[in-house]
Protein backbone atom coordinates (compact mmCIF):
# COMPACT_ATOMS: atom_id res chain seq x y z
CA UNK A 1 0.00 0.00 0.00
CA UNK A 2 1.71 3.17 -0.83
CA UNK A 3 1.91 5.94 1.83
CA UNK A 4 0.54 9.65 1.84
CA UNK A 5 2.39 11.87 -0.69
CA UNK A 6 5.14 9.15 -1.92
CA UNK A 7 5.86 8.97 -5.40
CA UNK A 8 4.47 5.75 -5.44
CA UNK A 9 0.89 7.82 -3.83
CA UNK A 10 1.46 10.03 -7.27
CA UNK A 11 1.95 6.50 -9.49
CA UNK A 12 -1.01 5.04 -8.14
CA UNK A 13 -2.94 7.94 -8.56
CA UNK A 14 -2.07 8.23 -11.79
CA UNK A 15 -3.12 5.14 -12.65
CA UNK A 16 -6.36 5.12 -10.90
CA UNK A 17 -7.17 7.86 -13.25
CA UNK A 18 -6.04 6.76 -16.46
CA UNK A 19 -9.73 5.89 -17.39
CA UNK A 20 -11.04 9.27 -16.31
CA UNK A 21 -13.50 10.42 -19.15
CA UNK A 22 -12.09 13.48 -21.79
CA UNK A 23 -13.16 16.93 -19.92
CA UNK A 24 -12.54 19.46 -22.93
CA UNK A 25 -10.59 22.87 -21.09
CA UNK A 26 -9.85 21.26 -18.10
CA UNK A 27 -6.24 21.49 -18.35
CA UNK A 28 -3.53 22.92 -16.09
CA UNK A 29 -0.38 22.63 -15.16
CA UNK A 30 -0.34 22.81 -10.73
CA UNK A 31 1.93 22.44 -8.52
CA UNK A 32 1.14 21.96 -4.90
CA UNK A 33 2.56 22.75 -1.39
CA UNK A 34 1.65 20.52 1.70
CA UNK A 35 3.20 22.49 4.96
CA UNK A 36 3.69 20.38 7.87
CA UNK A 37 3.81 17.03 6.75
CA UNK A 38 5.43 14.90 9.32
CA UNK A 39 8.79 14.72 6.64
CA UNK A 40 8.08 18.73 6.50
CA UNK A 41 7.23 20.20 3.13
CA UNK A 42 6.17 18.02 0.56
CA UNK A 43 6.10 20.20 -3.44
CA UNK A 44 4.63 17.91 -6.02
CA UNK A 45 3.10 19.17 -9.19
CA UNK A 46 -0.06 17.62 -11.57
CA UNK A 47 -0.08 18.09 -15.05
CA UNK A 48 -4.12 17.54 -16.53
CA UNK A 49 -4.62 17.91 -20.20
CA UNK A 50 -8.45 17.89 -20.87
CA UNK A 51 -9.27 15.82 -17.99
CA UNK A 52 -6.81 13.46 -18.24
CA UNK A 53 -3.60 13.43 -16.31
CA UNK A 54 -0.47 13.22 -17.79
CA UNK A 55 2.15 13.72 -14.87
CA UNK A 56 2.35 13.81 -11.52
CA UNK A 57 5.63 13.92 -9.86
CA UNK A 58 7.06 15.06 -6.27
CA UNK A 59 9.50 18.33 -6.28
CA UNK A 60 8.27 21.46 -8.78
CA UNK A 61 7.06 21.37 -12.23
CA UNK A 62 10.33 21.74 -14.44
CA UNK A 63 7.91 23.68 -16.93
CA UNK A 64 6.44 26.26 -14.11
CA UNK A 65 3.24 25.84 -12.95
CA UNK A 66 -0.04 27.99 -13.80
CA UNK A 67 -1.77 27.50 -10.31
CA UNK A 68 -0.18 26.61 -6.91
CA UNK A 69 -1.78 25.35 -3.89
CA UNK A 70 -0.66 25.32 -0.52
CA UNK A 71 -2.62 23.78 2.52
CA UNK A 72 -1.50 21.93 5.85
CA UNK A 73 -0.80 18.55 5.89
CA UNK A 74 -3.82 18.37 8.07
CA UNK A 75 -6.68 19.45 5.81
CA UNK A 76 -4.86 17.31 3.31
CA UNK A 77 -5.40 14.25 5.12
CA UNK A 78 -8.95 15.68 5.70
CA UNK A 79 -9.54 16.07 1.79
CA UNK A 80 -7.99 12.68 0.89
CA UNK A 81 -10.32 11.02 3.55
CA UNK A 82 -13.10 12.81 2.30
CA UNK A 83 -13.80 14.38 5.75
CA UNK A 84 -13.44 18.02 3.85
CA UNK A 85 -14.31 18.84 0.76
CA UNK A 86 -11.75 20.15 -1.26
CA UNK A 87 -14.01 22.98 -3.06
CA UNK A 88 -14.84 24.27 0.69
CA UNK A 89 -11.70 23.92 1.44
CA UNK A 90 -10.74 26.69 -1.13
CA UNK A 91 -13.99 28.79 -0.14
CA UNK A 92 -13.23 28.94 3.22
CA UNK A 93 -9.27 29.67 2.36
CA UNK A 94 -7.50 26.48 3.91
CA UNK A 95 -6.17 25.73 0.14
CA UNK A 96 -4.33 28.83 -0.92
CA UNK A 97 -4.10 29.51 -4.25
CA UNK A 98 -2.24 31.73 -6.91
CA UNK A 99 -1.42 31.84 -9.99
CA UNK A 100 -4.26 32.13 -12.93
CA UNK A 101 -7.34 31.57 -11.15
CA UNK A 102 -9.51 30.58 -14.13
CA UNK A 103 -7.18 27.04 -14.87
CA UNK A 104 -8.22 26.25 -11.57
CA UNK A 105 -11.49 27.14 -12.04
CA UNK A 106 -11.74 24.99 -15.25
CA UNK A 107 -10.88 21.87 -12.53
CA UNK A 108 -14.08 22.29 -10.64
CA UNK A 109 -16.37 20.46 -13.24
CA UNK A 110 -13.79 17.37 -12.75
CA UNK A 111 -14.34 17.11 -9.12
CA UNK A 112 -18.28 16.71 -9.63
CA UNK A 113 -17.88 13.96 -12.02
CA UNK A 114 -18.58 10.50 -10.20
CA UNK A 115 -15.83 8.91 -11.84
CA UNK A 116 -13.58 11.23 -9.88
CA UNK A 117 -15.21 10.00 -6.46
CA UNK A 118 -14.49 6.81 -7.33
CA UNK A 119 -11.34 7.46 -7.99
CA UNK A 120 -10.84 9.30 -4.49
CA UNK A 121 -12.63 6.29 -2.73
CA UNK A 122 -10.37 4.04 -4.19
CA UNK A 123 -7.36 5.91 -3.77
CA UNK A 124 -7.91 6.50 -0.21
CA UNK A 125 -8.57 2.92 0.19
CA UNK A 126 -5.34 2.22 -1.11
CA UNK A 127 -3.05 4.87 0.83
CA UNK A 128 -1.20 4.44 3.97
CA UNK A 129 -1.43 7.51 6.13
Amino acid sequence: MPKYLTQEWMDRARELAADFPETPGASVRMQQVITGAPDGEVKYYTVIEDGKTLAQALGEDPEGAEVTLTNTYDDAVKILKGELDASAAFMQGRVKVAGNMAKMMGLLPLTNKPEYKQIQEKLRDETEL
